[in-house]
């Protein structure tokens, strides 16, 4: 039974900077990969980052160079790294599991998770002015 359990999170002001962890029991990451989704109060939930078996990653445009997703293989841990947060990063973040890896993840971060098998329970992020 595959398990994400989430940590991080929390509250911020603007250009302030937080880190999510997910690690994942019970599950094998080969040929898949790991993301990040968000969804804010009255929105649809949205793609953040996604990072492959290998390595390869993929982010939505408006977190470029802001955020940065890791993985330790070791641990099953994936790490989302936030900086230079802005109010409009804040929403309850949820890390998901099973889904394609490869180039094809910039067009799963446009959906809205469907591509994804498995959910953590989510973790909020409030980022102030």
């Amino acid at each position: 039974q595959v398990q994400l359990v989430q940590s991080g999170g929390g509250s911020e002001q603007t250009g302030g900077s937080l880190r999510l962890s997910c690690t994942a029991s019970g599950y094998n990451a080969d040929r898949h990969s790991m993301a990040y989704f968000r969804q804010a109060p009255g929105k649809a939930r949205e793609g953040v980052a996604a990072i492959d078996s290998d390595g390869l990653t993929s982010y939505r445009y408006a977190v470029k160079g802001r955020f940065t997703i890791s993985q330790n293989n070791a641990k099953n841990t994936v790490y989302l790294q936030m900086n230079n947060l802005t109010p409009e990063d804040t929403a309850m973040y949820y890390c998901a599991a099973g889904g394609p890896g490869g180039p094809v993840m910039d067009w799963v971060l446009t959906r809205t998770g469907d591509d994804f098998q498995f959910w953590g329970e989510g973790t909020q992020v409030t980022v102030s002015s």
